[in-house]
């Protein structure tokens, strides 16, 4: 009985690892920012579109996500939430803001918010009113005085 629910228990665990390596993962391509279009068939792979080269961090690949999803919604499109790739990261963009990921369907890290006109900005960066809701993006700091 026992070496049965061993087995058993091997055999599960075996096909866990399996199912985690046959996981999409994101490019790690230095600099390339991807637009990824997710597959039309359950199984089927997300395919991979360059949006921008020689990005140098992944904020600013989310910008030109973000300034593409803009550009689309303009054009008479309906889709409000994308998701990109950068150097081994997925990012998402959705009415809330940005996130960024490891995987597709794993946790998520909440990176830039929405300002109350729709901007995107640090979270820590936005003035919220009593309710909560974004009204403005803090002013900068003020720089010390020169000696």
């Amino acid at each position: 009985m026992r070496a049965v629910l061993a087995a058993m228990t091997l055999g599960a665990a075996t096909v866990g690892l399996v199912a985690c390596t046959n996981q999409f993962e994101a490019p790690y391509d230095p600099g390339v920012c991807y637009y990824v279009v997710p597959g039309e068939t359950e199984g089927e792979d997300p395919k991979l579109n360059v949006v921008a080269r020689d990005q140098p961090q992944i904020e600013l690949c989310a910008a030109r996500l973000e300034e593409m999803r803009v550009r689309f919604l303009r054009m008479g499109g309906s889709n409000r939430e994308i998701i990109g790739a950068y150097q081994g990261q997925f990012i998402f963009i959705d009415r809330q803001g940005v996130k960024f990921g490891k995987t597709l369907t794993g946790a998520r890290f909440f990176a830039l918010a929405r300002t109350g006109d729709g901007r995107l900005a640090v979270p820590g960066a936005i003035v919220r009113d009593e309710e909560g809701r974004p009204v403005a993006v803090a002013e900068n700091p003020p720089t010390a005085p020169a000696q």
